[in-house]
């Protein structure tokens, strides 16, 4: 039990780091960087080219 609620604090850590990533190297909004990791995943490759068509779009 204690290690599944250590996973989640882990991946509510990368969460916000890969927040912070995305809105520094393409200048989306945190709350678009939030829904994008939920649709898309952790796969950084994959956020930061959805990230920049997202801010082309917009």
């Amino acid at each position: 039990m204690r290690e599944h609620v250590e996973d989640r604090s882990k991946g509510q850590a990368d969460d916000r780091h890969l927040v912070a990533l995305l809105k520094e190297k393409t200048g989306i909004s945190e709350a678009q960087a939030s829904k994008l990791i939920k649709e898309v995943g952790r796969d950084r490759p994959s956020l930061l080219r959805e990230a920049r068509f997202l801010k082309a779009r917009h």
